[in-house]
């Protein structure tokens, strides 16, 4: 894993978005092709805004992939991750190759293997992806499944993670957070070519602490990104804040 520490969340952004932009047009011109994994959420924000500034990408040869998405909620609820890709991004680059986002009003088990067969079958260039408060990846919370095999699974969402959700403000209560979600799992997101890890902002500094600093465990999901030969990791000051200097450096 290699970090790299920016002084704002706004410089962060616009480092690994364009980190992300670069590895996407190196897969287009070396394959024809690029497959993506995008992430949404609050830490992804400044990332996308400057992937969509990028303007020689030819979106027209790209595939996306979607992280995660809620079980039972509706696309026009405020807090959908398919809302929020539609709105944030791809209303703001042109007409991708294809679109594969987690319909999370469907059955989930058939939307799973639905997902899975796609993806089992365009290998991933980019995934863009973030660390949750409770050091999730993706909606994989502790202790998450290290060994399965299946490239999206149905979680159950623990009370950290439904917290942080509502303190981003994406919902009015706990009690309308959704307990559980289809996400990628853990083994899929790191067979991904390439890693883009977005984490901005003081209430994840214990986070990134645990999951740069501790040794890889499903009890710190995030630290499992430790083992991927080309994930970046990209921090602000405040969420690099409880590591030491040798490792900002």
């Amino acid at each position: 894993m290699n970090i790299h520490v920016l002084q704002s969340p706004h410089k962060l952004g616009n480092a690994a978005g364009v980190a992300a932009a670069a590895l996407i047009q190196k897969a287009i011109s070396s394959k024809g092709q690029a497959n993506i994994i995008l992430a949404t959420g609050a830490s992804q924000f400044e990332t996308l805004n400057q992937l969509i500034a990028v303007r020689d990408i030819d979106w027209s040869k790209v595939v996306m992939f979607h992280l995660d998405e809620y079980i039972g909620l509706p696309i026009t609820h405020g807090a959908s991750f398919r809302k929020y890709l539609k709105e944030r991004f791809l209303s703001k680059v042109g007409e991708l190759k294809a679109v594969h986002l987690i319909n999370g009003e469907a059955d989930s088990r058939s939307e799973c293997k639905r997902l899975g067969d796609l993806i089992s079958k365009q290998p991933i260039d980019v995934a863009l992806v973030g660390i949750g408060e409770n050091g999730h990846l993706a909606f994989n919370d502790p202790p998450a499944d290290f060994e399965t095999e299946e490239p999206y699974i149905v979680v159950e969402l623990d009370e950290a993670c439904r917290k942080q959700q509502l303190g981003e403000g994406w919902f009015n209560s706990l009690g309308e957070v959704p307990g559980s979600a289809i996400s990628m799992s853990v083994k899929q997101i790191l067979k991904s070519a390439n890693i883009i890890c977005s984490v901005p902002d003081q209430r994840k500094a214990m986070a990134v602490k645990n999951s740069i600093g501790n040794q890889v465990s499903n009890l710190f999901p995030a630290t499992s990104l430790q083992l991927h030969p080309n994930c970046n990791c990209f921090l602000d000051n405040a969420s690099a804040s409880l590591l030491s200097e040798k490792v900002r450096k």
